[in-house]
């Protein structure tokens, strides 16, 4: 094995060390918050130089030295509010975030190949900045806070890139001394995010341009999203404490809801939880608190909607709100009767969505599709609606009449991580092409399940004028239509439940410990403690924990 191969996988390994026993630099909130060793990022650095020497020298020849070069990422920029000076709370662009875990805005950095060696290039703030900001701390300091080989002043960085770059600028090669071709190359990062259709934009600065025929916009982008698909362990028990805060916050929105509060009451209850008790300053999203009829908007919320409806005596809420610590997310809904009873009707969709969520959570495993778990949703519910007296026919049928995308049009879920929508759910090279199908277009990713992964599992069962109005003028839809009693259900809104859900070697393990079956939801409403002493859906594989001292503790009911 090579020695710069060896120095990689030294670092992976002294990484993994570090994580399991929290050494060396942590990122805290201070009291009980969760402790995240900065190493978690060392680790992801080395993950990333690795794949990417791979993917290069697979693609190069043997006089190449195309493994050599340098990967410059540039973190997010502190905007203003329109034409204010108002500065929004800053939160660091995602890929800057795993890769070196900064949470200040302004700042490069790079990692050299083959070394692995990390650098930060960081701005050096004058005298009204202090004023003002507080002192910037020492170069040495920030070095030590975030665990990098190197810190130095952001003026700094083209001379940098020019010493990795052999100093060959214009594109001229200079050959070494046995007669390899120096072709080391600037890797920046370009790419479209599948979810929202934007572009990733490569790292800037003044004088780049001198590098453009070195820079290379092909490797970095898919090595570095494939690589955030699968999460380490310590990236798991992170994101295992972001799903404890947010589930004992949606706790909490339980037990204080009452009849005659504001929606907006609700997402203030849960937003306080959150931060007083986890340190969470930001959430994962905006919050949905959909009551009534609201849960058929299902991005309620935003500005033309939001939150603003008063909760009224039989109401059935949908609370879709997750926190985000150190930037990973959190993504959990909730579904409940205000007034903490529910009526046959509202137990009738809310098992059924029950059934869904247990049919796939009990299937998940290696080599699972998660297009067939998108079915399986599907199938369960429409299940549950004939049996309740909604729909007539065969299932199969009804599949085949994609009848369940009207009462699911949105997909069963998909990946997260830094973000609630996180990348890599379609890709040129791994996965298959979007499908055309009502519900199933809608699916965020249609990967093959591996180990590693984390996902959501949010089925949902929704009455929605405009879908079913047209299912009613579609005779292959309408013939597996109850008219009437499909009526009595309009303007209830809807019913969505929604774990996060980690793929492990044999299965899954569920992070989320919300109050899921009937009963556990209405003795939560009523006062009773949670967690409870039995688990009573042992199949839905949640695993119960507590946080001692900013540590996650595993524990049996």
């Amino acid at each position: 094995m090579p020695p710069i191969v060896v120095d990689v996988k030294k670092r992976q390994a002294d990484a993994e060390i570090n994580c399991s026993e929290c050494k060396g630099p942590v990122y805290s909130l201070g009291l009980n918050t969760y402790q995240v060793p900065m190493a978690l990022h060392e680790l992801n650095r080395a993950r990333l130089v690795q794949s990417m020497l791979e993917k290069l020298d697979s693609s190069s020849s043997s006089s190449s030295s195309s493994s050599r070069g340098v990967i410059l990422l540039e973190g997010g920029k502190q905007t203003t509010r329109y034409d204010t000076d108002h500065e929004p709370v800053f939160r660091q662009e995602s890929f800057f975030h795993w890769t070196f875990g900064v949470p200040e805005a302004d700042v490069y950095g790079t990692i050299s190949l083959p070394s692995g060696e990390s650098t930060l290039f960081v701005p050096i703030y004058g005298l009204d900045y202090e004023i003002f900001c507080g002192s910037s701390p020492s170069l040495d300091n920030i070095r030590s806070k975030y665990g990098v080989d190197n810190v130095l002043p952001i003026d700094q960085l083209d001379d940098y890139i020019a010493s990795q770059l052999d100093g060959s600028v214009d594109g001229i090669n200079e050959d070494d001394d046995n007669g390899n071709v120096n072709d080391a190359q600037l890797h920046l990062l370009s790419g479209l995010n599948t979810d929202s259709g934007n572009y990733c934009m490569a790292a800037h600065y003044d004088g780049i341009e001198k590098y453009s025929k070195r820079r290379n916009t092909d490797t970095l982008f898919p090595t570095i999203v494939e690589a955030r698909v699968f999460k380490t362990k310590p990236e798991i028990e992170l994101m295992r404490y972001t799903n404890w805060v947010s589930s004992m916050a949606h706790v909490e929105v339980m037990k204080c809801c009452q009849v005659k509060m504001m929606e907006y009451q609700l997402e203030s209850l849960f937003q306080h939880y959150t931060y007083t008790h986890g340190g969470c300053r930001h959430q994962s999203y905006t919050c949905v608190c959909a009551c009534g009829p609201s849960p058929s908007i299902l991005h309620y919320g935003h500005a033309g909607r939001p939150n603003d409806r008063q909760l009224l005596d039989g109401d059935i809420a949908l609370l879709d709100m997750g926190a985000e610590y150190h930037c990973y997310a959190s993504d959990i809904t909730c579904s409940f009767p205000v007034n903490g009873k529910f009526s046959d009707d509202q137990l009738l969709i809310y098992n059924a969505v029950l059934s869904a969520q247990i049919a796939v959570i009990t299937t998940l495993k290696p080599g699972i599709s998660y297009l067939d778990m998108h079915r399986l949703a599907e199938r369960a519910i429409l299940k549950s609606l004939k049996n309740g007296g909604l729909l007539l026919g065969e299932v199969d049928d009804m599949i085949d009449a994609d009848l369940g995308a009207i009462f699911m049009p949105h997909g069963l879920g998909h990946l997260i991580g830094l973000d609630a929508h996180d990348v890599g759910g379609y890709t040129e090279t791994i996965t298959r092409p979007r499908s055309e199908r009502p519900g199933l277009k809608k699916l965020r990713t249609a990967r093959t399940l591996e180990a590693g992964m984390v996902l959501t599992i949010e089925p949902g069962c929704y009455f929605i004028d405009v879908l079913l109005d047209l299912a009613l003028a579609n005779p292959k839809q309408s013939k597996h239509l109850c008219v009437e009693r499909v009526n009595e259900f309009r303007g209830s809104g809807g019913v969505r439940l929604e774990d996060d859900v980690v793929i492990t070697d044999d299965g899954c393990e569920n992070l989320t410990v919300c109050p899921r079956a009937s009963s556990e939801v209405l003795d939560v409403m009523n006062g009773k403690p949670w967690p409870p002493e039995k688990d009573v859906l042992p199949e839905l594989r949640r695993n119960w924990v507590n946080n001692d001292n900013g540590k996650m503790v595993r524990y049996d009911l």
